[in-house]
């Protein structure tokens, strides 16, 4: 499935073979390709940027053949190397999907939901040395839905960031844009650092809302895990069981203290964990070690009867 920004540009008439997918970006795949882009005379090229991982040398002397005006950027991920921003003579551009100076980084939308924003958006910026630094060409500001997760909020962004890169290429091109562009207020920059696998646990003695803003951020990779206690009254056994929380949902209207402080119940179509604070966290859907994604009723028709408790490293210790 094409990327957002491959996706508009597929909509927009461009052959699918100028587009290089992480399979087809070897060497042999650093090769020229010509379209006009909007019958206005200015060649395109598209490159993977495992292409730039791979075979660097490769790459600069092909991109420096080109003679580019203009190179764009879009969810490359690490600080482009001079060697590269000098080449493109009227620099290099990023779709950045956070509204900069905020959440500059490799995982701008993640943290953005892990952080539980109301609003976000898209930058269109020029490329400097410092990470997401540049001067801000335009920008878009979305509203941000409270069960939306990292994976269509993404999508979404670089969707519209490649129509705000459409609409301002004509300013980029005639030089206006450098012109406009505003300087970063670096007394307001936050950062956006990339998500370590050990993140992807979850601590239910955290607060509903921080869990619920954690499973909508890690929502694809890497996910959010937890561990719960399933009880065999009838033998005696406590089991530990692993699995990932996909989807989860806040229920104002209902309170921890209506349950037992480690008691997992099962309430209409969602399995309820008390937590930290007031309010309980709704699991609406679960994912079993190599198992497909049920809903909360199919889990818990599968437990067959048996108690659910939430895990206590300290009271459960030697089943880790």
């Amino acid at each position: 499935m094409p990327s957002p920004v491959a996706q508009y540009a597929l909509d927009k008439g461009f052959s699918s073979d100028l587009i290089l997918t992480p399979e087809r970006a070897g060497e042999h795949a650093v090769r020229v390709y010509e379209e006009y882009f909007y019958n206005v005379g200015h060649q395109v090229y598209f490159f993977h940027r495992r292409t730039l991982y791979l075979y660097f040398d490769t790459f600069l002397s092909t991109l420096k053949a080109l003679q580019p005006e203009l190179c764009i950027t879009a969810a490359y991920g690490n600080i482009l190397p001079t060697e590269f921003l000098n080449i493109p003579a009227l620099g290099t551009v990023n779709i950045h999907p956070s509204l900069l100076p905020l959440y500059r980084g490799a995982a701008p939308v993640q943290r953005a939901l892990q952080d539980g924003v109301k609003e976000t958006g898209v930058s269109l910026a020029f490329t400097v040395r410092a990470l997401d630094a540049g001067p801000v060409i335009a920008s878009e500001k979305f509203e941000v839905d409270e069960h939306i997760k990292a994976p269509d909020l993404l999508a979404l962004l670089f969707l519209e960031g490649s129509k705000l890169l459409i609409r301002e290429l004509p300013s980029i091109l005639d030089g206006s844009a450098e012109k406009k562009a505003q300087p970063q207020d670096e007394s307001k920059a936050t950062k956006a650092p990339k998500i370590a696998p050990d993140e992807a646990w979850l601590s239910f003695d955290q607060e509903a809302y921080v869990l619920h803003n954690k499973v909508r951020a890690f929502a694809g990779w890497p996910g959010t895990r937890a561990k719960i206690v399933i009880v065999d009254e009838k033998s005696g056994r406590d089991d530990i069981l692993e699995f990932k929380i996909i989807t989860t949902r806040l229920n104002i209207n209902c309170s921890s203290q209506e349950t037992q402080a480690d008691e997992i119940r099962f309430v209409k179509d969602a399995l309820v964990f008390p937590c930290g604070g007031t309010t309980p966290l709704e699991v609406l859907e679960v994912q079993l070690p190599g198992k497909k994604v049920v809903n909360a009723s199919a889990f818990w028709n599968g437990m067959q009867g048996k108690k659910l408790k939430k895990f206590d490293a300290s009271k459960h210790f030697l089943h880790v």
